[in-house]
């Protein structure tokens, strides 16, 4: 693999966005826009912008550089992570691998349990794309799993070791504010972050202020340092439908616009993270205020799941609600898997969840108009009506599904040249139909 950023060793700012603001095309930059199908000077140009990042640590020498922002295709990030009651390094091994397979932009390293920082950097050696974490997760457990006894030194040092390791973003939970605590308990579901209610905890106890946002410059200067991009975590994102676009969730996302702005000047990339539970009807009004208030930063979405009752499906609930929120400008949507609110996904999970997101990625990219989006529509559409079986699961989004599928009724190989499948059999096939309609009355095609 190829270590991308090892030319810059000797400069002490190595930001993507530092590159850019000089005017410079990192190769990073160049090989976005060669597997984007963009101008270089346009790739450039978003970053020094601000609306578009390539996260790509320093230290993670195997990742292949990609983009997340409104000019390049729409991502997906997959979460994997032991828990405190399943931990096993070759188990998130694994999920690496579906994540790769299957065709994960992103993946965090979500991880609660076991040898944190084991896991981590097997995580990281074993993946080529970006991986991001949630670093107070770690920060408990280097407190001695007390949230009280957190301080900023540690905060620091431990955002400092996993910057050392490789990840390539972090979410930091800085825009929740001591003054917007009285909102939360206006609220049917509270908080739902895990980081988020770790804050609320700490601010509560010491009626101190967030001490990531006391400590925010001192973070940029670590994720400066490695280029690590941050990603602005919703503390508040709605949890349910009835706290959707309430008065705690915009304040925050106001105070992560600021934020935004304090990041750039430091050249740190930055996103956004997004809700959560939201109606469809709200989806498009959520978009366009991020983009308003943190000044057109990529959004980066958690589904948003469009109803609260589809425990084992909110997968399928919020793939609905990324397709509209990809559709109206998300950058990149955060899978969610049948486990959701249920338990630990494993693998098969996983794959679930990807799948899900790469069909509401592929949805927004077309309906955003990107160019060549629909090529690889038109060649199914061409495999489907000249009955090319291996064609077809070649170009689907899952082909070992799709012919698993195939294959429980007509397994035999004879039948992948078949001009039929067991849907509608020999006689009653539509495709097969038309194309004897067609080849009868040439005349059809004259006119």
């Amino acid at each position: 693999m190829r270590d991308w950023l090892d030319k810059y060793q000797d400069d002490k700012v190595r930001t993507q966005m530092y590159y850019a603001k000089q005017g410079r095309i990192t190769e990073e930059m160049q090989y976005v826009a060669e597997i984007e199908n963009l101008d270089p000077e346009l790739v450039r140009s978003e970053i020094e912008r601000g609306r578009l990042i390539i996260p790509s640590n320093i230290n993670h020498i195997n990742q292949k550089p990609m983009a997340i922002g409104i000019a390049s295709k729409c991502k997906i990030n997959a979460n994997i992570g032991s828990s405190a009651l399943a931990s096993d390094i070759q188990g998130e091994i694994d999920k690496v691998d579906v994540c790769l397979k299957y065709g994960a932009d992103t993946i965090m390293d979500l991880s609660t349990g076991g040898d944190l920082d084991s896991i981590r950097e097997a995580v990281i050696k074993h993946s080529t794309v970006p991986i991001g974490t949630v670093p107070i997760y770690q920060i408990i457990h280097d407190c001695g799993n007390d949230i009280n006894n957190l301080n900023i030194e540690v905060m620091l040092k431990t955002l400092e070791k996993q910057a050392q390791q490789g990840v390539s973003y972090f979410t930091i939970h800085a825009g929740f504010l001591l003054e917007n605590m009285p909102l939360i308990a206006q609220r049917k579901m509270g908080i739902v972050s895990r980081g988020g209610s770790l804050m609320a905890s700490w601010m509560m106890h010491y009626h101190k202020e967030n001490p990531f946002y006391e400590a925010f410059d001192d973070i940029l200067d670590i994720c400066a340092k490695y280029d690590v991009s941050l990603s602005l975590g919703d503390s508040l994102r709605p949890g349910c439908l009835a706290d959707a676009s309430d008065p705690a969730q915009l304040n925050e996302l106001k105070v992560l616009g600021e934020l935004t702005l304090k990041a750039w000047e430091k050249d740190v990339q930055v996103m956004i993270e997004g809700p959560g539970h939201v109606p469809i009807n709200e989806i498009e009004r959520n978009m366009k205020l991020e983009r308003e208030y943190c000044h057109e930063a990529p959004f980066y979405i958690l589904g948003p799941l469009v109803t609260d009752i589809a425990a084992g499906y909110d997968h399928i609930s919020s793939a609905i609600g990324a397709a509209v929120g990809g559709w109206h400008g998300c950058s990149m949507l955060c899978y969610v898997t049948p486990k959701e609110h249920l338990g630990l996904p494993n693998a098969d999970d996983v794959r679930e969840g990807i799948i899900a997101y790469k069909i509401a990625a592929h949805a927004a990219d077309i309906a955003r108009g990107r160019k060549n989006a629909t090529d690889v529509d038109d060649a199914m559409s061409d495999a489907r009506y000249n009955f090319d079986w291996n064609k077809q699961f070649e170009l689907a989004l899952d082909g070992d599904r799709a012919k698993e599928y195939h294959d429980e009724t007509l397994p035999q190989e004879v039948f992948k040249e078949a001009e039929f499948c067991s849907m509608c059999g020999p006689k009653f096939c539509s495709y097969k139909i038309t194309r004897e309609i067609v080849a009868n009355h040439p005349e059809l095609e004259e006119n």
